[in-house]
Formats: C-alpha cells, sequence, structure tokens
C-alpha cells in the first residue's frame, strides 16, 4: 500500500522537542499534512474526527501511554487498521507494533516506513 507524501499523519508525544524533531525528519522525507497531540486522550479525539494515514506515537506518555493508545485504536472498528508507529527507548518491552527506537535519523525513519506504509 503506497501513501502519499499529502495524506496526513498525525504525532504523538508529550514533549514538544520530540514532535518538533518527529516533524522535521517527515518534512525532510516530503511530508507535509502533519498533526500533532500531546498525549493519548488528545490523539483518540483528533483520530475520531480525522482519519490518519499514519500514526506515530511515543511509547511512555502520561496519562495514556502509547500502548494503551494503541489497544483503544486496535479496539475501533473505524480506526482498526490505521498504520500506526511506536517510538520507543531501548528499554522498553517489545509488543505487537512496529517500533523505532530512539535515537533515529531520517534514514532509519524512512526504512521503518517502508516496511509499515510501503513505499512512498
Amino acid at each position: 500500500m503506497a501513501v502519499s507524501k499529502s495524506a496526513p499523519i498525525l504525532i504523538v508525544d508529550d514533549y514538544n522537542t520530540m514532535i518538533r524533531i518527529m516533524r522535521n525528519l517527515l518534512r525532510q522525507l516530503g511530508f507535509s499534512n502533519i498533526d500533532e497531540a500531546s498525549d493519548g486522550r488528545t490523539a483518540l479525539a483528533k483520530m475520531k474526527s480525522k482519519d490518519y494515514a499514519l500514526v506515530i506515537s511515543d511509547w511512555g506518555m502520561e496519562p495514556m501511554t502509547g500502548v494503551e493508545l494503541l489497544e483503544q485504536v486496535r479496539a475501533d472498528d473505524r480506526m482498526r487498521a490505521t498504520p500506526f508507529l511506536m517510538v520507543a527507548n531501548d528499554n522498553d518491552d517489545a509488543l505487537d507494533a512496529d517500533c523505532i527506537v530512539k535515537p533515529f535519523n531520517a534514514q532509519a525513519l524512512k526504512t521503518k516506513l517502508v516496511s509499515v506504509l510501503g513505499a512512498f
């Protein structure tokens, strides 16, 4: 499944610096339609009102973790198929999601996105 570089992407992270880094890396890869949420609850609300081609979420957030967000997304019939990339620290446990481990660069992100989204 190929994804257009103008397709909407949602970045979810409780650190503004990480959101800025992710936004910059996605822009380097040619993506332009990027939304953000500072926590899982805000992300869920955005996902209920807009379809995203991809969600990139931090693993460890409060009050809703990335894992809890992923569980909510997969439990919802409308959002279930949304591609989801988890950003994890090297000490986070493995889970049933595509993950990229911090720190990473644009090339590592591109490689992971190709495995999640297909060609773009």
